[in-house]
């Protein structure tokens, strides 16, 4: 990975989700010399009053008090496994399912209570850098999925000119490629377009024609 890691954290936001008792207090100063806000959201019955939907990924660090069982619900996002925004584990009593459930809502560091004020940065720092490598890589991965699709239309397309235009395999690649950077498209999304436009319209039958391939079998398009 090429990306820069983040190391100013001023203008954040904490988010802390806890029972305050005071040892809080060090979290709160500490992050303040670091220019980061605290809040702490009510808990109600359980649960604290978070609206989940307008946290913003690029000012907001919640953390989670893993002795709070079930104080927060986040879906995280199925093809990352990330959360929302960047979710650092406060833990206390290091039990295997609490630290089980703060990684089940995606949290990329931990910090253990009562907190000493030279471990919050630290903290801060893994937590948020992790959580932004890792978007960033499912972000490339999916692109890469994307265009393993996409290469099936260009091979589709290829075979269409050769058939309908009479270009051998070389020349029919090269024609797309250069249409498709006259219209400042990438390849993959360029050959599923012509493709649309060329299709044949339905025969007698009601099918669509399809192309043929080597050997004689046919693909529709």
């Amino acid at each position: 990975m090429s990306s820069r890691l983040l190391q100013n954290f001023k203008g954040g936001r904490a988010i802390v989700v806890t029972r305050r008792g005071g040892w809080e207090s060090t979290l709160e100063s500490t992050l303040a010399k670091l220019g980061v806000s605290t809040e702490y959201p009510e808990i109600i019955d359980g649960r604290a009053q978070i609206e989940i939907a307008s946290l913003q990924a690029d000012r907001d660090i919640l953390f989670v008090d893993g002795d709070l069982e079930g104080a927060v619900a986040i879906e995280v996002n199925p093809a990352s496994r990330l959360p929302p925004v960047p979710v650092i584990g406060l833990v206390g009593v290091e039990a295997p399912s609490r630290l089980k459930a703060l990684v089940n809502l995606g949290a990329t560091s931990f910090l253990r209570k009562p907190v000493h004020g030279g471990a919050v940065y630290t903290s801060l720092f893994m937590g948020i850098n992790q959580f932004l490598l890792r978007a960033e890589m499912s972000e490339r991965l999916q692109g890469l999925e994307e265009r393993r699709r996409g290469r099936r239309a260009v091979i589709r397309a290829v075979i269409l000119l050769m058939q309908q235009d009479g270009l051998d395999e070389e020349g029919a690649y090269s024609q797309l490629r250069r249409d498709s950077m006259r219209a400042r498209q990438n390849m993959e999304l360029y050959c599923e377009e012509f493709l649309s436009k060329r299709a044949k319209p339905p025969d007698t039958s009601g099918r669509t024609t399809g192309i043929t391939l080597q050997g004689g079998n046919k693909q529709a398009i």
